[in-house]
């Protein structure tokens, strides 16, 4: 459609809508504004948080224990689901106000051309970015924010930023085209791009949920399970068909053996929340919280999704862009390629055409060149006039008068490789030959300006760009893109820590590349987004194993890429700013997004960063692994010795002719057990731990427990054994409180010992743990032998015991530390919590270059 036709179709001019017609096309099309994203409130988190897999468990085991009338189990279980849901409700809910402050993307006003009546003249106003509507005349200048969808109608050297929206590193050429050909977008500016240089005006075709901006944020999936999901479902799953199985047993074992009937379901159900880590939701909360607090008020990391901490620290795989991450968001001249003639006259004409023709600000290529120079390259020169760059000569040039030259004048010419040697006085065999060079310099990833010189007679009359012919040629001065100040080293560091980075980029493979190289970084094998078409998932997968950059690649091919790497077992993290990024953030596991991301981007991400910095990543990384272990040591801990105190219960209820411990004795013991192991929320895990992504495998941990449980439960089952030896009554039914008591006793001492033996880390046996696990274990040992002693164990069902059983039992205890130990060292015990090493790439590392 012609620029004609388009503003008829409009309604419009170029001198741009009357107030009136304004104000109703705003009443007919709506605010210039994104769909609304609403927040989610304080009581709607709370419930998505009691639909957790886990906490459902324990909700259901509470109203079981109403019906058997077993009120203090369902009293205790109440309140553990409600502070656990309170506590991450809040938690997320602080998180999402937090990243509600951080600014949005567009401007809050524009410049638009507006009449005060039909037959008036335009003027030109500032106006709110909401009150936009198709049809209006919209100015445009360097650094200002594209407010809605334009297509040009005027333009002078306007290039846009718009990598939010596609990915390309460099700024793009804008120019009004009257029939447009192809797919060509040159002649449109895109809500969410920003104009790096020149100006331009343009008409309003789209606003609000119109825009492409908008379709792109429309267009979002919703997201997979996670990592975090994926382990807390998977081990809930399993901690529910051992309840499941429990009771039934505990039932039908009494019944047939002892002749008991319903009156051992309290029992029964006692057994099953034994077995049953009831603190999980409350530990995984406080250990994820508290890492998130660490985080914000450490390292300016605000966490809006708690289990996307855990998911961090499970991340072996972190896919990043090239621009703004490895680098940034500028370049800077290459002075190894750069010929030094041609750099000086560069300069030259980047610093008097921003004087002469009176330009707002220089382009990113300007500022590098007038970095690279000075103030001794361009003041020796007065300037007489400039013909500022535009997209259709590809050239700028700054007409001079040097120092002691009267009657002669300059033309200093930059510009594409290809133009300025069109207008150079030079061979087709040396156009040739340098056209060859410049493509060997592109080929290492370097951007390049072709300078040419020409002298003039001086003359009053103006310059055109038809004084831009024979010109001599000076040489070629080189860019690349400026490497962010802390990359290579938080590159090297997450290398160390077993995370593999892959740069997945919109940008030309040569420019990836060397950027990749010079931060020591092997790209190995560069694929581009169009060779991934042919290929199926899995050959993908098998291509990611060996690929470090990923160039050209189209959003859809980032999310596809991230798919395969999680269907393939690995846990991806994705560090995104643009709109181009959403379906790959939405696709990872954890979606990282910098505080001066895009609005959608923010509302889309788990994790947003003060600041663009792979650094900051790696403290994330730190943090989660911190708070994973922790819940791991939480979950070894109590599963082991629950398993151990089921099996040891199911034999003692089959072969005593009494119940081996009663309700309200199980209840208090996990109680106590329970409030120990808050400590754990504290712990320090050793740093072995933190070296390897970490990742809870429920096959991995019943592995790993099924030993140290068995090893619990004979610990128990000598314990009935120094019982019997200590009781004159062979353990008949008068000496039920007897057994209680010693059982009760040997149960906490075994936990206390358990807390400070299998905390996670390869050295933690043996290791000095911190004040607060101590302090807890030891707090733990002291009730259990004290409480017996006290006026409270008559009302629980205790009393005192011989005093032969406390030498008997540290025995039984000694062996079983001891065994614990030796257990615990065969098994080497892993960096990874899970006990079972993660699945990683290679970081890619050629060095510290």
């Amino acid at each position: 459609m012609t620029v004609l036709l388009m503003l008829r179709a409009l309604d419009t001019s170029p001198r741009g809508l009357t107030e009136v017609e304004a104000e109703n096309r705003l009443a007919g099309f709506g605010p210039n504004t994104l769909p609304a994203a609403h927040g989610v409130s304080w009581p709607a988190r709370f419930w998505h948080s009691l639909r957790d897999p886990f906490t459902a468990v324990l909700f259901c085991l509470g109203i079981v224990s109403v019906l058997v009338a077993a009120w203090g189990t369902a009293c205790v279980i109440t309140a553990l689901v409600m502070v656990s849901c309170a506590l991450r409700a809040q938690g997320e809910y602080r998180a999402e106000r937090a990243g509600a402050g951080l600014r949005d993307l567009v401007a809050g006003t524009a410049s638009v051309q507006r009449r005060a009546a039909a037959g008036a003249g335009s003027q030109v106003r500032e106006i709110p970015v909401d009150d936009l509507v198709p049809g209006d005349v919209v100015r445009l200048a360097a650094g200002d924010f594209v407010p809605a969808d334009l297509r040009l109608l005027r333009a002078r050297g306007l290039t846009v930023q718009q990598a939010a929206l596609t990915g390309e590193s460099a700024p793009v050429a804008k120019q009004p085209v009257d029939v447009p050909t192809g797919g060509a977008i040159a002649h449109l500016c895109f809500q969410g791009s920003t104009v790096a240089s020149g100006s331009g005006v343009g008409v309003v075709v789209a606003t609000g949920a119109d825009t492409r901006f908008a379709a792109v944020h429309g267009a979002r999936r919703e997201r997979t399970a996670s990592a975090f999901d994926r382990s807390v479902q998977g081990i809930s799953w399993m901690l529910i068909r051992f309840m499941l199985i429990t009771p039934p047993l505990v039932l039908m074992g009494n019944a047939a053996l002892r002749g008991r009937g319903l009156e051992t379901l309290p029992f029964a159900v006692a057994v099953a929340v034994g077995l049953t880590p009831e603190m999980l939701p409350v530990i995984v909360t406080a250990c994820l919280a508290r890492g998130a607090s660490v985080l914000a008020g450490t390292h300016g990391v605000i966490v809006r999704r708690l289990p996307a901490l855990h998911d961090l620290g499970a991340v072996d795989v972190l896919c990043v862009d090239k621009t703004g991450t490895l680098t940034r968001d500028e370049p800077v001249v290459d002075p190894d390629r750069t010929d030094p003639d041609a750099l000086h006259w560069a300069g030259v004409c980047a610093w008097w055409t921003l004087q002469t023709a009176d330009l707002a600000d220089p382009d990113p290529l300007d500022e590098a060149l007038l970095d690279a120079t000075g103030p001794e390259d361009w003041e020796a020169y007065d300037g007489v006039e400039a013909l500022p760059f535009d997209p259709v000569r590809r050239l700028a040039t700054a007409v001079v008068r040097g120092p002691g030259a009267l009657g002669t004048h300059t033309l200093a010419v930059k510009g594409a490789v290809p133009e300025v040697l069109e207008c150079c006085s030079i061979s087709e065999e040396e156009r040739a030959g340098l056209l060859r060079r410049a493509a060997d310099l592109a080929a290492d990833g370097v951007r390049l300006l072709a300078v040419a010189t020409a002298q003039r007679q001086a003359r009053t009359r103006g310059y055109t760009p038809a004084d831009e012919r024979g010109l001599t040629f000076c040489g070629f001065v080189a860019f690349h893109d400026a490497l962010a100040d802390t990359a290579q080293d938080a590159i090297r560091d997450l290398g160390e820590r077993g995370v593999g980075v892959k740069v997945l980029t919109g940008d030309h493979p040569a420019t990836a590349v060397r950027a990749c190289r010079d931060l020591g970084i092997d790209p190995c094998d560069v694929t581009t987004g169009e060779a991934l078409a042919a290929l199926t998932d899995g050959e993908l997968a098998e291509l990611a194993t060996r690929t470090t950059v990923f160039a050209r690649c189209a959003p859809a091919d980032k999310a596809r890429i991230v798919t395969v790497l999680r269907t393939h077992g690995h846990t991806v993290g994705f560090l995104g700013d643009g709109v181009n990024d959403l379906p790959a953030l939405r696709a990872a596991d954890v979606a990282v997004c910098p505080r001066d991301g895009v609005d959608v981007i923010r509302r889309s991400a788990d994790v947003v960063l003060a600041k663009k910095d792979l650094t900051a990543i790696g403290h994330a990384v730190v943090a989660g692994r911190h708070s994973s272990a922790n819940i791991a040591s939480y979950l070894r801990i109590t599963l082991s010795s629950n398993l151990g105190n089921v099996i040891a219960m199911l034999a003692a209820g089959l072969l005593l002719p009494f119940l081996p411990m009663l309700p309200a004795q199980v209840l208090v013991q996990n109680l106590c057990f329970d409030a120990a192991q808050l400590a754990l929320v504290y712990d320090r895990p050793d740093r072995a731990a933190l070296r390897r992504p970490t990742a809870m495998r429920p096959r991995a941990f019943l592995r790993s427990l099924t030993g140290f449980g068995i090893l619990g439960a004979l610990a128990d089952l000598a314990t009935f054994g120094v019982l019997a030896v200590c009781l004159p009554g062979s353990l008949g039914p008068e000496d039920q409180a007897d057994f209680h008591a010693g059982w009760f006793t040997e149960n906490l001492l075994t936990q206390a010992l358990v807390m400070l033996l299998l905390r996670t880390g390869r050295h933690a046996v043996g290791g000095r743990p911190p004040g607060p696990v101590r302090w807890a274990a030891t707090g733990l040992a002291v009730i259990g032998i004290a409480l017996p002693l006290t006026p409270l164990g008559p009302l629980l069902g205790l009393r005192p015991l011989p005093a032969l059983y406390y030498p008997l039992l540290a025995s039984v205890l000694t062996l079983y530390a001891a065994a614990l130990f030796a257990l615990r060292r065969r098994e080497g015990k892993p960096a990874s919590p899970s006990g079972e090493p993660p699945k990683s790439f290679g970081t890619g590392l050629t060095g510290s270059s």
